[in-house]
């Protein structure tokens, strides 16, 4: 078999057998795409370790982040592991493919205060009755509220969300269903644009949708609106140039173990298949409290 055909199975694998968002499919074809730059068309086969060596030695000198080189690798790994069970190897080359190790970098993460203070901003702004000032206050509220995903909060129905008892049923990685909560704060940011901006958003499309998040043509908000309103307001929170969705993710799971949650709880809440993944949030809560102790003790 040769490579570019083992690589268009294995992304079949990826998407009806495992199951993974069309994100990490995408990722996976291009990071694969990259090693047959100079695989070409050879046999699956006569992919040694070397030429794996090779593939990431020639990243390197492009000057590709660690980040990538070691996103790549992982993706070669998953596949050769795949083609070996698979009986199309009889080896896996990829078994000694050494990466450079990653710095370790805590997430970015809002104040209490600073989310306090922009949340209250936006609940000013939506007071007014713009449809998308509504919205966007509702976006907020529950990306923070419940620490769900973009794309489970893009890809939430009305019906996803049960106003009594404050919680959403959300489409996670892996098409994994799970039940998450969120606050007064958002439930009621929710209801203000459910009955006053929905209606308005969805008269401006002729196609009914069930979306709950509507843009500014009427259809389901896509991400790329979502990152454009977080990075407009968090940036100047957290004092980063850029910042998406995910910092209000990791703020929400560093506030609830501040606030003594218990780590597995947040684990669910998160979605995480890994309590090591939720377990870096215990590391932010470390340097923060190291970092007040260190302002405020006379001996520190």
């Amino acid at each position: 078999m040769r490579y570019a055909e083992a690589v268009e199975a294995f992304v079949v694998h990826l998407e009806r057998v495992r199951r993974l968002s069309p994100a990490t499919v995408r990722a996976y074809r291009s990071d694969l795409g990259d090693l047959g730059g100079i695989a070409g068309d050879r046999e699956l086969a006569d992919i040694d370790l070397e030429l794996l060596r090779e593939w990431l030695w020639r990243a390197t000198q492009r000057g590709d982040a660690r980040t990538t080189l070691a996103r790549r690798a992982a993706a070669a790994r998953s596949f050769f592991r795949w083609a070996k069970d698979e009986d199309r190897i009889a080896a896996d080359p990829s078994l000694r493919l050494v990466t450079p190790k990653l710095a370790r970098t805590l997430p970015v993460v809002a104040s209490k205060d600073g989310m306090r203070e922009l949340l209250d901003a936006e609940k000013d702004a939506a007071a007014q009755g713009d449809p998308v000032a509504l919205r966007d206050h509702a976006i907020l509220e529950l990306l923070y509220g419940s620490g769900m995903r973009v794309s489970e909060l893009c890809g939430l129905d009305v019906d996803d969300l049960d106003m009594e008892r404050g919680t959403a049923r959300v489409l996670g990685k892996g098409a994994k269903e799970r039940v998450v909560p969120y606050g007064a704060p958002a439930r009621d940011a929710a209801a203000a644009y459910l009955t006053r901006a929905r209606p308005a958003l969805l008269a401006r499309t002729e196609t009914p949708t069930p979306a709950l998040l509507l843009g500014s043509r009427g259809g389901r908000i896509g991400p790329r609106t979502v990152y454009a309103l977080v990075a407009r307001v968090l940036a100047p929170i957290v004092g980063a140039e850029t910042v998406g969705p995910h910092a209000l993710r990791h703020t929400a799971a560093t506030h609830l173990l501040d606030g003594g949650a218990d780590l597995r709880a947040v684990q669910e809440i998160l979605g995480h298949a890994s309590l090591g993944t939720t377990q870096i949030y215990t590391h932010v809560s470390a340097e923060r409290l190291t970092a007040a102790y260190r302002l405020a003790h006379p001996r520190a």
